[in-house]
């Protein structure tokens, strides 16, 4: 059997053709710098431009290297480095968006971090290229997330330049959450993380998956997988309301005695009536998205689909390794594998 990779990159894409060619080129210089072995894996997470094509050209520029998970769908960053994590087959495992905000180059940083010992290390980008907007709800964000749940100690949450042990990535891929968030996932399994600075860079070409919707998503799948401190809030909420109230009927029924019937401040009355069914309409839609996560769960539907995925299938005869083409694979070694379900 041929010997398992140290290093494994996982590489969610999602239209990213403009990008692709220059991330493999700057991609496997810096890999084959750092003198170690490795594999990439790539995960077309539903692309509808040509990426499709020129991963499988990827592929076959290195089959030893370069692996291609092709979903049938759209399913999400998270999910498609999932996918990654359950097939890879390295010791250290590092996440690395393809759209080269994060440089590749940076890549031997974590690396280092990793064989000092650590379990997880996340990165922070430093100097941010993004747009001023950007940059101040980041900030606010992740000053509200280290609000609510002080355990995840992140600098950036944002950022998907990351390394993980084999192990914690086999715990997380363990898990078979239908919706969940990687980097805090990872921080409740490590046992000694560490966090580094590392360069950013504008976007070059194309455009950023992720609109105002996905965004909105992506902080519920953050908060409501690993808090119950809305729950908590919307409890002490319900609470003081309640004193409020009784001690504002306690006041009506004294001022109805000693002045009589009024009709004044009955405008007062509806808006405070509609201000406190808002908050209760917030309050249930917030308990509506932690029950609406157990239904997916209980369901246990399928994560993700796999159209199929490319790898050179390499296996052993009487103690020699020989390329195989099995069927449905062509003479260059190029794995189909049939439609799965995760």
């Amino acid at each position: 059997m041929p010997q398992n990779p140290y290093i494994s990159i996982v590489v969610p894409v999602h239209n990213e053709q403009e990008v692709l060619e220059e991330l493999y080129t700057r991609l496997t210089a810096t890999l084959d710098k750092l003198g170690k072995s490795y594999e990439i894996l790539f995960t077309n997470d539903g692309s509808t431009d040509k990426s499709s094509a020129m991963l499988c050209d990827l592929h076959l520029r290195r089959p030893d290297q370069i692996r291609v998970i092709e979903f049938n769908g759209n399913y999400g960053q998270h999910m498609a480095i999932m996918a990654g994590f359950e097939r890879v087959r390295g010791e250290i495992i590092i996440t690395l968006d393809a759209d080269l905000q994060n440089p590749p180059e940076e890549i031997g940083k974590l690396v280092a971090a990793m064989e000092a010992g650590h379990d997880v290390v996340n990165a922070y980008r430093e100097n941010r290229q993004d747009s001023w907007w950007r940059l101040k709800v980041s900030k606010w964000h992740n000053q509200l997330r280290e609000w609510m749940m002080p355990k995840l100690k992140m600098k950036d949450e944002g950022c998907m330049l990351r390394a993980y042990r084999r192990n914690i990535v086999d715990l997380m891929a363990s898990t078979n959450e239908s919706s969940t968030f990687i980097p805090a996932l990872a921080l409740t399994y490590a046992a000694n993380p560490a966090e580094v600075g590392v360069a950013h860079a504008e976007r070059s070409a194309g455009t950023s998956s992720y609109n105002l919707y996905k965004l909105i998503r992506y902080n519920f799948d953050l908060v409501t997988g690993f808090s119950v401190f809305p729950l908590q809030v919307f409890t002490m909420i319900g609470v003081l309301i309640s004193l409020f109230s009784f001690a504002f009927v306690v006041f009506l029924f004294a001022r109805r005695l000693i002045i009589g019937p009024e009709v004044e401040g009955v405008f007062t009355l509806f808006a405070i009536m509609f201000f406190l069914i808002g908050i209760v309409l917030f309050g249930l839609g917030v308990v509506g998205e932690y029950i609406g996560r157990i239904y997916q769960e209980v369901r246990q539907r399928p994560r993700f689909v796999i159209k199929h995925i490319l790898e050179k299938n390499t296996i052993s005869s009487s103690g020699t390794k020989r390329d195989a083409i099995a069927p449905g694979e062509d003479a260059a070694g190029l794995k189909v594998q049939e439609q799965s379900t995760y």
